[in-house]
């Protein structure tokens, strides 16, 4: 009997677990003071509330207040239109097929985009994982079969002895989340998966900006290579003319020098321009899902339109429209709940255990009624000692959080600069274009005026040169600029973000309830 009952106590003590959750065991359990207890401590705030500081609210984004448009450059003047929302798909407004197609192929190939969403899944099935486990109760089953030998106690009249054990039990365990240390858990967990959910969707946002950027700096460069080659012809053709001349006694070696280090000058340019085209167009492919080698053919720069209209956020919606502000404010809320997890460490946890099964020394007995195994009790835990360890974690998760909060107001404070230097950047290039498409278009019109008196025998052939040379240096700063607005404009539609929408829906279009329901605490 001592050897049955020391058996018994064995397999209790290795099934013993925690009983289903659910309200009236609870109440029953611990009794209506008790669980009146609980409910008003699961009030009580454990940590910071999580939400973001007070930002200050400029009147406008830059030193000086953005006009209302640009100048007209080209025939455009774009338009600031304050408090419209921003473009989803911006880079539809250039009005290029081929652009559309670039844009789509990266966002759909991009290895990186692929990387970071297969990221987010496995948070989010992380983040399930971890609410299954910590908000229902763990059910194991349990079976054993063993043979064992005792030794004998000869002062005892026992001798030597040899049985089998056999069991097999149902675990339950369930610890009441009382003052809120799971529910908190789960909440700094949910909101560092939506800080996943917001970066991947800057990195979407980023990418396609890049794919823009490099497609019009391609195509810029290969015009401004076009133009630097003609430029690059004309000088060699001067300096052959001078070289004649000299040889008439018309020019002096002083002219033809000066001719030929204005040619090499302007051929020393041209590696420099094709080495950045070259790589490009490789960073290009690369952005797009392709090795370098493939690199798209260059747009047509003239055929790009430039968006006539550009949304300006005001500064309080811009904290809801970019990616980056909003993952910011999520780890802020990561961090506060981490505090209210940290705090509800140092407060009391009760658990329910139950265990139901068979077991005996043979199988017949452990299938029988004789065999029924049953345990259920409670346990109460208050942590009293641990070294100071819960109050340092404590204190570096207060920390964790102030971090949090200060990072937070230096993202708001990047996207404002962002935003004014876009603006500025903007109106800045306008002005800019507008300057040298004058001087292209005069010195386009002395070069027709001097072909004209040319062919009148008013001026000699070199002078039309010089004056064709004039008018491509002119084109290729007119041709430098526009390129730069067109730039530009993307960057502005980058920073202004996306119009709100609910991080549940970011990464793959998949809502996650399950992160939802962790981040409310239910």
């Amino acid at each position: 009997m001592k050897i049955r009952s020391l058996i018994y106590a064995f397999a209790r003590k290795a099934a013993r677990a925690s009983a289903p959750s659910f309200t009236p065991p609870f109440t029953r359990t611990l009794g209506p003071l008790a669980a009146c207890a609980a409910l008003a401590l699961a009030g009580c705030a454990m940590g910071p509330s999580g939400e973001p500081p007070a930002m200050p609210q400029p009147a406008h984004y830059g030193i000086d207040p953005q006009p209302a448009q640009t100048v007209a450059a080209q025939g455009v003047s774009q338009q600031f239109v304050t408090g419209a929302e921003p473009v989803p798909q911006w880079w539809t407004l250039y009005g290029s097929e081929a652009l559309d197609a670039l844009v789509s192929e990266g966002l759909a190939n991009s290895p990186n985009l692929a990387a970071a969403d297969h990221s987010l899944q496995a948070a989010r099935e992380q983040l399930r994982g971890q609410i299954g486990g910590s908000l229902w109760p763990t059910v194991d089953a349990l079976g054993f079969a063993q043979r064992q030998r005792a030794p004998a106690i000869p002062q005892f009249g026992i001798d030597n002895l040899q049985y089998e054990i056999f069991a097999g039990l149902i675990d339950v365990r369930y610890t009441f989340d009382v003052f809120g240390a799971t529910r908190l858990n789960n909440a700094a967990l949910a909101s560092r998966v939506n800080v996943q959910a917001f970066q991947l969707e800057a990195a979407r946002r980023a990418l396609a900006a890049n794919i823009v950027a490099s497609a019009l700096a391609a195509a810029t460069l290969h015009a401004q290579i076009d133009t630097t080659e003609q430029l690059i012809a004309l000088a060699n053709a001067q300096a052959d003319d001078v070289q004649k001349r000299l040889a008439l006694g018309s020019a002096s070696r002083a002219d033809l020098l000066g001719a030929q280090q204005s040619a090499a000058s302007l051929a020393a340019n041209l590696p420099g321009l094709r080495q950045q085209w070259t790589a490009t167009r490789h960073a290009l492919a690369v952005l797009l899902g392709r090795t370098p080698d493939e690199a798209p053919p260059d747009l047509d720069l003239a055929s790009l339109s430039l968006p006539a209209a550009v949304p300006v956020v005001v500064p309080s919606e811009l904290l809801r429209t970019r990616p980056d502000i909003e993952a910011a404010e999520a780890m802020l809320k990561a961090a506060a709940a981490e505090v209210g997890a940290a705090t509800a460490q140092l407060f009391p946890s009760i658990t329910l255990s139950a265990a139901l099964g068979q077991g005996g020394f043979s199988w017949p007995v452990a299938t029988s009624g004789a065999g029924a195994l049953w345990a259920i009790g409670a346990s109460l835990t208050q942590p009293i000692f641990h070294g100071g360890a819960l109050i340092a974690q404590r204190r570096a998760a207060l920390q964790s959080y102030e971090a949090a909060n200060d990072t937070y107001r230096q993202t708001v404070l990047t996207a404002f600069q962002d935003v004014a230097d876009r603006l500025a950047a903007l109106d800045h290039d306008a002005q800019a274009l507008d300057a040298t498409s004058i001087s292209a278009r005069a010195a386009q019109g002395v070069y027709e005026d001097t072909g004209a008196r040319y062919r009148l025998g008013a001026v000699p052939w070199y002078a039309v040169r010089q004056s064709e040379q004039q008018w491509r240096n002119a084109r290729l700063d007119e041709i430098r600029y526009r390129g730069m607005r067109l730039s530009d404009t993307a960057a502005l539609f980058q920073s202004m973000g996306n119009p709100p929408v609910n991080p549940a829906m970011l990464g793959n279009g998949h809502s996650s309830d399950t992160a939802a329901s962790a981040a409310r605490g239910k």
